[in-house]
């Protein structure tokens, strides 16, 4: 029996498929709302997210400034730390809050550091340009916010079935494991259970597209290489 590939394996495979492709592939399968809010996006534009959920969960915290932010600073930061690994990404339902930047550089750092592509929150973040150093890492928010986070918010599920705003469903549901692909275009959730099946679908659409653009590029008439290819 052949060995399974690994996450960090797999990762690089989903690396290479555009997103478009992957809804068109999920679309196909029967799972046409795997589709974020088109808001969530990469903060730059020209990068590309692949990666494995682990998800959290989040809320308006309280808290009046300056009072301890234990549950955010100590366990629940140090839980998604520890869960980290090659290959993953970290999908947050932030509650609601929609004015603070959760997470930001610094936390950044850990978690790239920790074997994360990316993140994603269906909130803010902070320190644009200290995010966009962070080699190989992809954040994905509706934005940036100068607030800071830790009396304002507080982080309080770690991987468990989460929910994101949708764009063809009000909600998109996540779970850990689920694959996360996303770019400019927008992000898409991966269902574990078919993501392999999607993987290898998606990789032929990928190559279906890359030799129409290749044939149109040497010249070949759009029909022509329509026919050859299917893929318009």
């Amino acid at each position: 029996m052949s060995e399974q590939p690994t996450v960090a394996e797999l990762q690089a495979r989903w690396d290479k498929i555009r997103v478009a492709n992957v809804y068109d592939t999920l679309d196909k399968m029967g799972y046409p709302n795997q589709c974020l809010d088109l808001k969530i996006k990469p903060l730059f534009p020209h990068r590309h997210l692949a990666g494995q959920a682990i998800t959290l969960r989040g809320s308006a915290s309280p808290m009046s400034y300056g009072e301890e932010a234990a549950d955010w600073t100590g366990d629940y930061f140090e839980k998604l730390r520890t869960n980290l690994y090659p290959g993953c990404v970290a999908v947050i339902e932030c509650g609601g809050e929609q004015h603070a930047g959760k997470f930001g550089e610094m936390t950044s750092w850990a978690l790239q550091q920790g074997g994360a592509t990316g993140i994603v929150l269906d909130s803010y973040i902070r320190d644009w340009l200290g995010l966009e150093v962070i080699p190989n890492f992809t954040p994905c928010a509706l934005g940036t916010s100068p607030i800071e986070s830790s009396s304002r918010w507080r982080m309080n599920g770690i991987n468990i079935p989460i929910g994101m705003p949708g764009t063809v469903t009000a909600r998109v549901r996540v779970n850990p494991g689920d694959w996360i692909i996303g770019e400019v275009d927008g992000v898409i959730v991966v269902p574990a259970a078919i993501a392999m099946e999607a993987l290898e679908k998606a990789e032929k659409l990928e190559v279906e597209e890359q030799g129409m653009r290749d044939d149109v590029a040497k010249g070949m008439s759009f029909d022509d290489a329509y026919k050859k290819w299917g893929r318009a």
